[in-house]
């Protein structure tokens, strides 16, 4: 394959404490290469625990760090359950309080921003109030000039508000949050319409590796089926759905075919109720899964994806600890308009 223009996208699923699975399997891959993710992805999208990890990446944080906070913290933050006051209590408020969770972020990420990314981020959400999506970004374009002054905790608070879950976060503007995974749980499609969309980034030099968090068999759906069958299979129905269409849009943009494949997905299958987004129990056999699959993989993603760095990324408002080059600060100006 050509190298000339060659640029690499790495897609992160949601799934709560399954985020224990994609931190394990990047955390084998650095550690089996030496080679630092962030170095070698041009665009970088993660959705809840997948935005989190994007984060942490994207910071410069080692994958074997983000890995220990969900073994480390993950007990903690999925057993602060709220002390129901009666049985239809859960019906009421979420399952979980954030603030286990907001310790563990400020710890990892400390005051940092979302500016202070060493490559592009984009990490989706909801806004509650107004029932549309919003995308936390980077400023890798002219037009991106607020995001990039959020703090990283803020952003990973607010990705990762899933509805039953974890109430709302509201961001320092009063901007109340929900979940990415209401509409792009998968990103990778989203990613690939910023690449070549907003970036304008040819399609046929894009590659995407998409990380996704297990999956399983779906309940066969009866042809007259009632409320009861599909509140039992709603979630799954919606993002299984929601895969299934991000998946073919990365294909779709980066020309994906056979013969010439450009959209890579691991994702292991699962037996039903292996694991669950709460289920701290699991931890351990997501940890061996991920660093299974790496052993795997590593030679795929040597050859496609860490093959060589990635251009440096300068940014359009960089932060104290991105600084942009005068000489790339001239060369990226807007032109001034014409009288």
């Amino acid at each position: 394959m050509s190298e000339q223009g060659k640029r690499r996208v790495l897609a992160i699923d949601g799934g709560g404490i399954k985020g224990v699975l994609p931190a394990a399997f990047l955390a084998s891959i650095e550690e089996t290469t030496g080679k630092r993710i962030v170095d070698h992805f041009d665009l970088i999208a993660g959705t809840s625990t997948g935005g989190i990890i994007a984060l942490g990446l994207g910071l410069g944080i080692p994958a074997s760090e983000i890995l220990k906070l969900y073994c480390d913290d993950g007990p903690t933050i999925f057993e602060s359950r709220r002390r129901f006051r009666g049985p239809l209590s859960h019906w009421r408020r979420a399952k979980y309080d954030s603030t286990p969770l907001e310790a563990a972020l400020r710890a990892t990420f400390g005051e940092r921003r979302l500016g202070d990314s060493q490559t592009r981020l984009v990490i989706p959400a909801f806004q509650r109030s107004r029932h549309t999506v919003y995308v936390f970004k980077t400023s890798h374009h002219p037009r991106l000039q607020v995001d990039w002054r959020e703090r990283a905790v803020d952003v990973a608070l607010a990705t990762a508000a899933a509805p039953l879950y974890f109430p709302s976060w509201a961001l320092p503007s009063g901007v109340s949050l929900l979940d990415g995974g209401i509409w792009a749980n998968n990103p990778a499609g989203m990613a690939a319409v910023e690449a070549v969309g907003l970036l304008g980034w040819p399609g046929d030099r894009l590659f995407i590796l998409s990380l996704g968090c297990t999956e399983t068999h779906q309940r066969p759906i009866a042809r007259n089926a009632g409320w009861w069958q599909l509140l039992q299979s709603g979630v799954d129905l919606l993002l299984s759905g929601q895969t299934q269409a991000s998946h073919g849009t990365a294909k779709l943009l980066t020309g994906h075919t056979d013969d010439q494949p450009r959209v890579f997905r691991i994702n292991p299958a699962a037996a039903r109720g292996q694991f669950a987004l709460d289920r701290v129990d699991g931890i351990a056999d997501l940890q061996a899964l991920g660093s299974d699959l790496a052993r795997e993989q590593c030679p795929l993603l040597e050859r496609v994806f860490l093959d060589r760095p990635r251009e440096q990324f300068v940014p359009f408002h960089p932060t104290a600890e991105a600084p942009r080059p005068a000489s790339e600060q001239r060369k990226r100006s807007l032109p001034k308009p014409t009288a």
